[in-house]
This record gives C-alpha cells, sequence and structure tokens, in this order.
C-alpha cells in the first residue's frame, strides 16, 4: 500500500498539509498517512549556560536547580502539545476520509531527520511555512529547503489553503529532475484526471522540440488533455505569468540542476519562486 509522510509542527498551516495529504491520499488509492511532529532538541537537555554571575555558592546552586526545573517543565509542556498536534492531525485526517493514520513524535530536527522517515513513504506533504515563518517578510520555513534537498521521493509544498486541483504545469527544461516528473505522471495516480501544461522556457531547438514532443507523447498515452506552451524570458516570472493566466492549480517541477528552470528551486530565489506562485508545488529531485 502506497504511504504518504505528513510533516507537521502545529503552525498556521498545518491544517493546510492535511487537506494536501488527504487529498493525495485518495488520488494514491487510498494511501495510509504518516504523520511525524519533531520536538526541538533543545528540549532533550537541561540548561548548562552560566547564568550566575558573581554570586554566593548556595544560590548559585539554587538558581542552577530553578533552571534545571524550568528546562523539564518546558520539555513536559512541548511533549503535550505535539501530543495535542498529533491528536488533532488524526481527527482532521479521520474526518477527511483517511482510513490509516499513524502518528508519531520524535526528538530532533525534521531537516536532520528526514531521510530516515521517508524511505518508506512514496510522497512527502509539508507547508510552505512553519511556526518561526516571518509572514510579513514572506520567509519560507527553515526546514523547507533541508527537507527537499534531503528527499529522495517527490515532495508536495502546501500552501497555506488547500483548493480543489484540476490543472497542473510540468516546468519542463529536458533534465533528469524534468523527466522524472514527466514518468512519475504518467506512471502513477496522483496527477490523474488534471489537464497537463507543459511549459519549456527559452529557445527552441531541435532536440529540446523532440524532447517536448516525447514528453507530451507519455502524457498523451497515461491518458492526459496536454497543452505545451513555449516562451522566452526569465523562468520565474514566466512561470508566475503562466500560473495566473492559465489558471493553474499545481506546479511541478525539479528541485535540482543548473539549468534556466531548476536553478530557481534551490538557492537565493527559492522563497521568491514557491512564495510567488501561491499554490501547492510538486517537487522532483
Amino acid at each position: 500500500m502506497p504511504n504518504i509522510l505528513a510533516c507537521t509542527d502545529g503552525s498556521q498551516y498545518s491544517h493546510s498539509v492535511y487537506d494536501h495529504a488527504a487529498w493525495a491520499s485518495r488520488q494514491m488509492n487510498s494511501a495510509s498517512i504518516h504523520v511525524i511532529h519533531m520536538l526541538n532538541p533543545h528540549h532533550e537537555k537541561p540548561a548548562t549556560a552560566n547564568y550566575s554571575g558573581c554570586i554566593g555558592l548556595g544560590a548559585r546552586s539554587a538558581l542552577l536547580n530553578e533552571l534545571v526545573e524550568l528546562e523539564a517543565a518546558k520539555a513536559k509542556i512541548a511533549k503535550k502539545r505535539g501530543q495535542a498536534i498529533l491528536e488533532d492531525a488524526t481527527t482532521h485526517l479521520k474526518q477527511a476520509g483517511v482510513a490509516q493514520v499513524q502518528a508519531d513524535q520524535w526528538h530532533g530536527k525534521l531537516s536532520d531527520e528526514i531521510s530516515k522517515y521517508e524511505r518508506d513513504a512514496d510522497l512527502v506533504v509539508i507547508g510552505k511555512r512553519g511556526n518561526n515563518a516571518d509572514f510579513e517578510k514572506g520567509h519560507l520555513g527553515s526546514n523547507l529547503e533541508r527537507v527537499v534537498r534531503s528527499c529522495q521521493h517527490p515532495v508536495l509544498v502546501a500552501s497555506r489553503a488547500f483548493d480543489k486541483m484540476n490543472t497542473f504545469v510540468l516546468a519542463y527544461d529536458g533534465g533528469s529532475s524534468a523527466q522524472k516528473a514527466v514518468d512519475y505522471v504518467a506512471n502513477e495516480p496522483l496527477l490523474k484526471g488534471m489537464h497537463a501544461y507543459l511549459l519549456y522556457v527559452g529557445s527552441g531547438n531541435a532536440k529540446i522540440e523532440a524532447s517536448l514532443a516525447a514528453a507530451e507523447a507519455k502524457l498523451k498515452a497515461a491518458g492526459y488533455e496536454v497543452t505545451i506552451e513555449q516562451r522566452d524570458g526569465e523562468p520565474e516570472s514566466i512561470i508566475s505569468d503562466v500560473v495566473a493566466q492559465d489558471h493553474i492549480d499545481l506546479l511541478v517541477m525539479g528541485a535540482y540542476g543548473h539549468s534556466s528552470i531548476r536553478q530557481f528551486i534551490v538557492g537565493s530565489t527559492t522563497t521568491s519562486m514557491i512564495r510567488t506562485v501561491k499554490i501547492p508545488v510538486l517537487l522532483f529531485r
């Protein structure tokens, strides 16, 4: 049975993560969902910093004891909060019709531990932003880029709210990760029933024309209606324009590489690209 790994931190994006995961479960023939919540490793150890300054031995010992008790209380609260988050996730997913839900809490940083938990997953779902996001400046979640870099499976980056998805645009450049995206879309059920747009940004040539034709043929053979768009310009602005003009519901693209499209997903413009489109993004390495 296929399995989806949903990452939650109880932030404003959490319910959207659950909704995107539930949608993916339905598309993937009732896939099971494994929800994980990571406890901040800061809470695993008592405070060790010396805040005593120039005070007497007795007062210093009392202060250190209070600090240890305070850290223990923080750890207990963090654990209970995490349990409440997982209970909410389980309830939300069950109400959305997901039959098999597993919820676990682990110590560590998601970006450091994700590779352990995604091994048995067919899809990873994570929110664009987390608890530490700066909404005024539009910063993405601090874990997002490192999670994408670490995952071997597709990563679905949930937008702030879930909307029904009928169309997707696949930013195609002929590279290996773009081809991996085409193969996944053609062979897996996740995007079945949606209208497909193949978008190439750049000047056309015989090689890319043939590659686009092959990708189109593969998607049509899998039952998709396909529209090809080829435009010159800056990939970031072109993708945003196509998403807006064609009322696209999902962006699909490769996460790594040095082409004019793929370089925009990981690196200094990650925040700008994913934030600008304001729709979920399905990423492939």
